[in-house]
């Protein structure tokens, strides 16, 4: 049972939008806490993940939680050299290694294959589009809502090696959504595995999991 007020720093995925995260940081607020989704330059070519890190370390200070989702993961790596979180979450993210870059970490992780191997098992199609992979679960009326946030994300991102050397001393949590089509939950579990010696936890919810099912996150959030 959390006691005392905490700050929650929410790291988007591509595209950058901190929008992402507003449906856990108004859950998160109204229990007394203190939320701060960042919005990021995803389709800025002249930002790369120093300049990500740098606009989360403008909101970042030692002692918060940072929550990054996706590929904000590659974000939260020099976030964490540069502050001393109280502990590090990881929902539905790309877990990088010291070094590697975003475009590498597909091939790296064979999170393609196990994309295909998942779409041929439960019966949707192998070709990517967004109702597929990443609406399939959200409501129309949320997705119409963002619709005016979405952005492509910038090429350099995918190719910038991810500058940090090890993760923090603090706790780290992986959460996955037990319905990701894009990263299914069995690779993502995988991954937390080899990569941090950690289980992921398990939510039901897609790859959107803070829009269609916010309160399952702001539970796993308060919970430790």
């Amino acid at each position: 049972m959390i006691t005392k007020a905490r700050r929650f720093v929410l790291i988007p995925g591509a595209g950058g939008a901190g929008w992402y995260w507003s449906r856990v940081a108004a859950g998160l607020t109204g229990a007394g806490h203190c939320a701060i989704p960042v919005d990021l330059p995803g389709d800025d070519e002249g930002s790369g993940l120093a300049e990500y890190r740098d606009v989360v370390l403008e909101h970042a200070v030692d002692g918060d939680v940072i929550v990054a989702h996706s590929l904000g993961a590659f974000t939260a790596g020099p976030v964490c050299e540069q502050i001393t979180p109280s502990a590090l979450v990881f929902v539905n993210a790309m877990i990088p290694m010291p070094g590697e870059t975003a475009g590498q970490w597909w091939d790296n992780v064979g999170s393609l294959d196990a994309r295909h191997a998942a779409a041929d098992a439960n019966g949707y199609s192998r070709e990517f589009d967004l109702e597929t992979y990443f609406l399939h679960d959200v409501g129309r009326e949320i997705a119409l809502e963002g619709e005016q946030y979405q952005r492509p994300e910038s090429d350099r991102v995918f190719g910038e090696p991810c500058p940090f050397d090890a993760w923090p001393q603090a706790p780290i949590h992986v959460l996955a959504g037990a319905d990701d089509r894009f990263f299914p939950v069995a690779l993502q579990q995988r991954v937390a595995r080899e990569r941090l010696g950690l289980e992921a936890g398990v939510v039901p919810g897609g790859h959107l999991v803070a829009l269609s099912n916010p309160t399952r996150i702001i539970d796993y959030l308060l919970e430790y």
